[in-house]
């Protein structure tokens, strides 16, 4: 059986296009060359390119309209969803964006113009104009008709929104609705009037989440008089989960979610030292914590080679709650207001956690040095550094949240610098205090 890797001529892969899913042929042409590439698209109808510039990543778009004409690009087009053709159009130099919106039919110039108005991660950046809406008094039989006539033009059939004389959203009706009605009964009277929507200006998170919570294929998009403007399908929330996750599972670690393996040397550079030199003021926040107490490390050696047990301990347990977290900020499971009562938890689960390690690390401690003070003292401070990291892992991405700052990319580094200060100075300042028992 021949795989995808068995065409690696241009031609052979554009004469078998419709054997394999664009996805797949999407991933071999990222790493062709440009002659390979345009070899590979005069291959192709215009339907064909246009399945292929709607599966591939914004770079590989811009590759392929390079390899285009103005004419051709804009017959390619046709074969395309308004909501696709926005998006591309939005990362375009601005001179050719406004030459192709030129040159387009006026109703097409319209629309997308209007797309290409809202921000590009909100509701109205996100929806296709390309859906059916009929009006609620007509029949099932005229309705039928006029679906038919649609649907060729549309990107989803299965919803047929329901609009008032007033070309307002008043319900909707399921196609199956249609086939299992009378020819002659009004489209109002099985109507569902209870739309769930958006607006325009909302973000793109929060519509994810609710197309999430209530298992919906589309969501309508309505302006503040109930006008229908659009509808976000599920597929393009698909891509809004996976760019929140990714975007939330690499500002964890404090990598901008533009950034690539293959990205240039300096852009690296860029995006990831200032999150480092953060790192290193705060790292310098828990040497100077260590510094205080240099005059007991030097009498008690021991102590250097403990001390990182804590805050690495700290550390991850704070990285728990951290995670848990995040997740359910983005999921809208949790608020401040509404769920600080939840900070009790956190306190209980870290001084129980902390107990059970720090009392394993104190039997360790105690039967490699046979002090049984350094083992009280780790296990203190143990408990107190696993309470540090819970309560401030719990509360330090809510306040963020609340100052408008993204949770995942800060939180991190706010905690870190709290479990390794709060480990050193409890540790040390125990040890201190114990200076006379551990000498």
């Amino acid at each position: 059986m021949k795989t995808l890797s068995t065409y690696l001529s241009p031609q052979e892969l554009a004469k078998n296009f419709s054997a394999f899913h664009a996805v797949d042929l999407v991933k071999l042409l990222d790493q062709y060359a440009t002659e390979e590439l345009l070899l590979f698209c005069q291959q192709l109808s215009l339907e064909q390119l246009a399945i292929i510039i709607e599966q591939s990543d914004l770079a590989l778009q811009l590759r392929i309209v390079q390899q285009l004409s103005t004419e051709k690009l804009l017959k390619v087009f046709t074969y395309m969803s308004k909501d696709d053709i926005a998006d591309m159009l939005g990362e375009l130099p601005i001179a050719l964006r406004k030459s192709l919106l030129k040159k387009m039919k006026e109703n097409d110039r319209v629309i997308l113009t209007e797309l290409l108005g809202y921000p590009i991660d909100s509701a109205g950046g996100l929806m296709t104009t390309e859906y059916i809406a009929l009006n609620e008094n007509l029949c099932v039989q005229q309705a039928l008709s006029k679906i038919k006539e649609i649907a060729p033009q549309t990107e989803i059939i299965t919803i047929i929104y329901l609009l008032n004389n007033q070309k307002q959203l008043v319900g909707t009706v399921n196609l199956r609705d249609l086939f299992t009605h009378q020819e002659e009964k009004l489209l109002k009277d099985f109507k569902n009037p209870n739309v769930l929507k958006v607006y325009p200006e909302e973000d793109q998170e929060q519509v994810s989440l609710l197309v999430s919570k209530y298992d919906l294929l589309a969501i309508p998009v309505v302006n503040h008089r109930d006008l229908l403007l659009g509808i976000i399908t599920v597929d393009d929330i698909i891509d809004v989960i996976i760019d929140e996750q990714t975007e939330d599972l690499l500002g964890l670690a404090g990598v901008d979610k533009e950034e690539r393996l293959k990205a240039p040397l300096i852009d690296s550079v860029k995006k990831r030292l200032p999150w480092l030199i953060i790192n290193l003021a705060t790292a310098f926040l828990a040497s100077f914590t260590i510094g205080l107490f240099e005059g007991t490390i030097e009498k008690v050696v021991a102590l250097a080679s403990v001390m990182s047990i804590v805050a690495g301990m700290g550390g991850n347990a704070g990285t728990q709650t951290l995670s848990l977290m995040v997740r359910s900020i983005a999921l809208g499971e949790v608020s401040f207001k509404e769920d600080w009562r939840l900070i009790m938890k956190e306190f209980s689960l870290g001084f129980i956690n902390g107990a059970i390690t720090g009392l394993i690390t104190a039997i360790i401690i105690y039967w490699h040095y046979h002090n049984v003070f350094l083992g009280l003292i780790i296990l203190l401070a143990m408990i107190g550094n696993l309470v540090i990291a819970g309560v401030f892992g719990f509360t330090i991405p809510l306040l963020l949240k609340k100052m408008h700052i993204d949770p995942a990319l800060a939180s991190s580094i706010f905690l870190t610098t709290m479990t390794d200060v709060g480990g050193f100075f409890i540790f040390l300042g125990l040890a201190q205090l114990f200076l006379n028992y551990l000498v």
